[in-house]
């Protein structure tokens, strides 16, 4: 769509017409002229036209059901008009794929279809309760469905036959090889379906995933103490071929951080569940890797400051200051500080802290849990305070960085560039951590003053810059006109306009994820005023719309993983794989399961389920079940139900739930079922 500014100064268009969607509320409708016009984000009103042609369509989820419960009116005839009077309300929004024609001073859009994004009475397709536990589940059956046909229980010898990369319909490519960060962000994906839906199937799938990574991938020092794992293994024509480094072009021969951090991804949402030990010291063997091998001694943070690390290693002298790593050398950046927030480091804390009943390993449980403490710390604190950039009048973060961290603006094809997705990613994570600390502080405010005033202020800083990235990628990172997040974006533009593309206006599907989630704990948690809160709001709704109408592939029941500007997909090359590097059944299904969380604890109101199943050889005789890091009184314990019994008492603001001898039966797995209600 050409922005008025620009039609304006083009005085000789003749016959111009192009291809566009269009997002907006509905400002004013004209019944007899079979037209209505929209108000776009960019403050732009426009006239859509409806012809006889034009379908008025209902949002569909991956289950494909038709939602269109509008009633007719009376004597409804299907001509345009009528089908104006019948979908089209005040103030709703829709999209609109249309036709934009210019001829001279003559301008127009013309129909083609219509989204519907909210039922009858208003609500949003994508608020409804079940809404996200459908996607979820759909992914899930397509995702095992692709890879292990005609299954329904899973062994570790079925994840034998895992392989990274699918193509568009979801069959096997010629590259046969096996990530483990790639697997283990499917465990992840399948734990979070399970958490969800309480079926079986998908904690089978996850508890085989889990028994394959260790298995194969794990590689432990000769004492025991740390554990790295391999990039990939890879079938060839008589036997495997294991990869320690990394097999991604940006990190090729390489041990990359981030690799090792979403190692753990999986292990850490499926220890939620399971209370599974020996993933547990697979978890603490790995972080203690990181804190062995990455991290920088001489830290500006303290010697024991935890958490900032450099981004990789050389192999061959487990050294980050090797030559061998060329422009990767002494370097720290976004993945190497900011990635153990949302991968593993929250789903770790929730599950150690209130530390849990053990059966004798307690103060092992303790002093990890300190740990996990120092990361979320230090990486969080060097977030706010190396990320921002120096120059109030760039408001992308920094996201490359020399050992004493001055911004790198010349690495590879980042240079002076920004990923509105890390943006945004941070703003969500440093709000998820500002809950943690403001908790914190309430919970320890009679005890230690001093302590809990120092968290508060930590809190207040945390999500000053969480609120200041939201509002400022809305002006920027967000499509005005359509909808949807743009990938990237040139830091200082040098173009004459607000915003520079280093190569497309395109959109991928992981950055619409990090918006969505942050616009929804924003909109439940920022400090901003009631109107703010409710901008973040209306932020989420589009974004929720654009990801439901554009990277769900019906055809193929997956996520598509970059789409144009106007929500076609783009295929070509590896962007046609359905699995890959850099997509498996990770955010997708990360969106379904906290969109779910923040929709219904911040946006409806409404209680959720979520299941648990601990090993019957697990070691601790308790369980906790907060969901996310929240804020204080923000949401109770509504129901508890263990093997299909109905707990008679419990304290409705205890998230560790004690278990029995008798709750817990010994020899068998009982499924936890705990209602969460928000306050």
């Amino acid at each position: 769509m050409i922005s008025r500014e620009v039609s304006n100064q083009i005085k000789s268009m003749r016959q111009f017409t192009q291809s566009t969607t269009l997002m907006g509320y509905v400002t004013e409708i004209k019944e007899q002229d079979s037209a209505f016009s929209i108000k776009c984000r960019s403050g732009d009103e426009l006239l859509i036209h409806v012809a006889r042609e034009t379908r008025f369509q209902s949002m569909q989820n991956l289950d494909g059901i038709d939602r269109d419960r509008y009633p007719n009116p009376e004597d409804f005839t299907q001509n345009p008009s009528q089908l104006v009077k019948k979908y089209i309300h005040s103030d709703r929004l829709v999209a609109v794929e249309g036709v934009y024609l210019e001829d001279g001073e003559n301008r127009r859009l013309d129909a083609l279809n219509v989204h519907l994004l909210q039922t009858f009475d208003g609500e949003f397709l994508f608020e409804q309760t079940h809404w996200w536990l459908t996607q979820i589940a759909r992914l899930s059956d397509t995702w095992l469905g692709f890879l292990f046909p005609n299954k329904v229980t899973y062994e570790i010898d079925d994840f034998r036959l895992y392989q990274t990369n699918l193509n568009i319909v979801g069959l096997r490519t010629d590259d046969n090889l096996q990530e483990s960060s790639t697997l283990s962000r499917l465990i992840y994906g399948l734990s979070s379906a399970y958490l969800l839906t309480g079926s079986e199937s998908y904690l089978s799938a996850a508890r085989a995933g889990v028994q394959y990574q260790r298995e194969t991938f794990r590689s432990l020092t000769s004492d025991g103490k740390h554990c790295f794992w391999a990039s990939g293994k890879r079938r060839t024509e008589y036997s495997y071929q294991l990869y320690m480094t990394s097999q991604n072009d940006d990190d090729r021969g390489t041990i990359p951080l981030y690799e090792q951090i979403y190692a753990l991804a999986g292990l850490a949402q499926y220890y939620r569940i399971t209370l599974d030990w020996e993933v547990l010291d697979d978890i603490l063997r790995t972080i203690r890797t990181f804190n062995d091998f990455y991290l920088d001694f001489e830290s500006k943070y303290g010697k024991d400051a935890f958490g900032d690390y450099f981004s990789h290693l050389d192999y061959a002298t487990l050294s980050w200051d090797s030559e061998a790593l060329g422009d990767n050398q002494g370097r720290k950046n976004w993945n190497s500080i900011g990635d153990h927030i949302p991968a593993y480091l929250v789903n770790v804390m929730i599950a150690l802290e209130p530390l849990p009943i053990t059966d004798g390993n307690y103060e092992e449980m303790q002093k990890f849990l300190e740990t996990c403490k120092k990361i979320l710390r230090t990486t969080s604190t060097i977030i706010i305070e190396q990320f921002p950039d120096p120059d109030e009048n760039v408001p992308f973060v920094n996201e490359r960085f020399l050992r004493n961290w001055k911004p790198d603006h010349d690495w590879r094809w980042q240079r002076n560039r920004a990923v509105v997705g890390h943006n945004l990613k941070i703003a969500w994570n440093l709000t998820r951590v500002a809950n943690y600390y403001y908790f914190s502080a309430d919970k320890i405010a009679t005890e230690d003053c001093l302590e809990a005033a120092r968290a508060k202020k930590l809190a207040d800083d945390l999500m000053k810059l969480a609120d200041k990235l939201g509002t400022t990628m809305a002006d920027l990172g967000v499509d005005l006109f359509r909808g949807g997040i743009f990938d990237t974006l040139e830091r200082n533009p040098d173009n004459g306009f607000p915003i520079e593309f280093p190569w497309s206006n395109t959109k991928d599907f992981w950055q619409q994820e990090q918006a969505l989630l942050a616009y929804l704990i924003l909109h439940g948690c920022s400090n901003e005023s009631k109107e703010q809160k409710q901008e973040y709001l209306r932020l989420a709704q589009e974004t929720a719309a654009f990801w439901n109408l554009f990277f769900l592939d019906q055809d193929s029941k997956g996520i598509f993983f970059r789409v144009t500007e106007s929500g076609m997909p783009v295929i070509e090359g590896s962007y046609g794989n359905k699995g890959g590097h850099a997509i498996s059944g990770y955010h997708a299904f990360e969106l379904n399961y906290l969109a779910h969380i923040y929709i219904s604890s911040y946006v409806t109101k409404q209680p959720f389920c979520l299941y648990f199943k601990p090993n019957k050889n697990c070691r601790q005789r308790s369980l906790n079940v907060l969901p996310d890091f929240v804020r204080p009184n923000s949401l109770q314990v509504n129901r508890i139900n263990i093997d299909g019994g109905e707990r008679d008492s419990f304290d409705p603001d205890n998230f560790r739930i004690t278990l029995s001898e008798k709750e817990f039966q010994l020899g068998s797995e009982a499924e936890i079922v705990v209602e969460l209600k928000p306050l």
